[in-house]
């Protein structure tokens, strides 16, 4: 492949203060307030030096070799660009990269087409029309290896095929390949993907029993689509703990999500852990769900989006749930700098650092075109104003 120019930089003095904060928080003595940053590929398939073939989201839908290539890519300009607390430079001993089909991968394993438009991720279309309501149940459950899962191990044993044949970017070889498919993004975000957000929600409101059954049959088939992944690749059914999202309970009241979405999110964390604190990603003004998901779910690290009161939210749910978050991807998109340290000081003095559990992160995902000065500004700011001690 076309390998790129990579900028020359001292990462030295950044690795060795990067892994000292990290050591520190995980130890439960933070010094300051670690900061990371979370982008897909999308940021940088518009800059010619590290998208410089123009690979597009259907090239690499198509192609697992694109597919790695455009992860790398985009790895190598997180590496040498973005200002956070995490290894600056060439990896040391190699590159680690997952399947990545980004959001649509459940909802295109139950038949949901995909989607692509110009300069945007792709997204998918419902198929559960009024027409055709019943459809996934006169279907059956998708088989796990099966569909566009199968689709997605076809990827992953070709990618592990070309790890284990030296492939290798920038002088450093591929090391470990991960499986499209081992996460979740929630039994009622995939409900409202299948259905329509709007035909769903208003389910869960007029039509109880659809509803139900819906959420049923996604959940069933989710547990058993991560039993199987976890078999094939021998590790344990049931793990210490179990990390998923569900961004789509923002749509709904704290006592419609305890008594209809709850159960189902029970039943994943009981059938897929041994109940240890888990973690859950909730974009979106969710925060009120937090306590109960706490308290019912063990939950203990939220990674969330916008918009959030982070003060009020660290005490709610007290110094002993770890919190990620900080400004919103509108603001650093669109903002200047001095704004940018506002926001970031602001929420640093909010409270939010008690107890030492904060890790300040965008609100969610980059958009492309954020401005680099804001993304310094933000680290620098979380670097002066979050510390801990001297």
């Amino acid at each position: 492949m076309t390998e790129v120019q990579v900028p020359r930089i001292d990462a030295v003095r950044h690795n060795e203060e990067v892994a000292e904060v990290w050591e520190a928080y995980r130890a439960g003595d933070p010094i300051r307030v670690p900061m990371i940053l979370g982008s897909t590929p999308r940021f940088t398939s518009e800059i010619p030096d590290w998208n410089p073939h123009g690979i597009t989201y259907e090239d690499v839908f198509e192609d697992p070799m694109l597919m790695l290539q455009r992860q790398i890519e985009h790895q190598a300009w997180v590496r040498h660009t973005l200002p956070q607390d995490a290894e600056w430079g060439l990896p040391l001993d190699g590159w680690r990269v997952e399947v990545n089909f980004e959001n649509v991968y459940e909802a295109a394993w139950f038949g949901c087409p995909i989607q692509f438009e110009p300069g945007q991720i792709p997204d998918t279309l419902p198929i559960l029309d009024d027409d055709r309501r019943n459809l996934l149940f006169d279907r059956g459950i998708p088989e796990p290896f099966e569909g566009f899962m199968g689709k997605a191990w076809a990827f992953y044993g070709r990618q592990k095929e070309a790890a284990s044949q030296g492939w290798s970017y920038l002088g450093r070889p591929l090391l470990d390949v991960w499986p499209c498919g081992m996460y979740t993004d929630g039994p009622l975000t995939i409900a409202c993907n299948l259905r329509g957000a709007t035909r769903f929600l208003g389910d869960l409101a007029e039509d109880d029993n659809y509803a139900d059954d819906l959420l049923e049959f996604v959940t069933t088939a989710v547990i058993g689509r991560l039993k199987s992944f976890r078999r094939r690749l021998g590790l344990e059914v049931q793990a210490e703990s179990f990390g998923f999202a569900d961004d789509a309970i923002l749509h709904l009241s704290v006592d419609m999500y305890r008594e209809r979405i709850l159960p189902h999110h029970r039943r994943m964390v009981d059938e897929l852990s041994r109940g240890g604190a888990g973690s859950m990603h909730l974009c979106g003004n969710a925060t009120r769900h937090f306590p109960t998901i706490v308290k019912e779910l063990n939950v203990r690290s939220f990674d969330t989006g916008f918009p959030v009161d982070h003060g009020a939210l660290r005490r709610e749910l007290g110094p002993e749930v770890e919190i990620a978050g900080g400004p919103s991807v509108p603001l650093l998109l669109g903002s200047d700098p001095e704004s940018v340290a506002r926001e970031t000081a602001s929420i640093l003095d909010s409270g939010v650092m008690e107890g030492g559990l904060f890790i300040m992160r965008e609100g969610n995902s980059l958009a492309p075109d954020t401005p680099l000065e804001n993304l310094r500004t933000m680290y620098e700011t979380t670097r002066r104003c979050g510390r801990y001690r001297p």
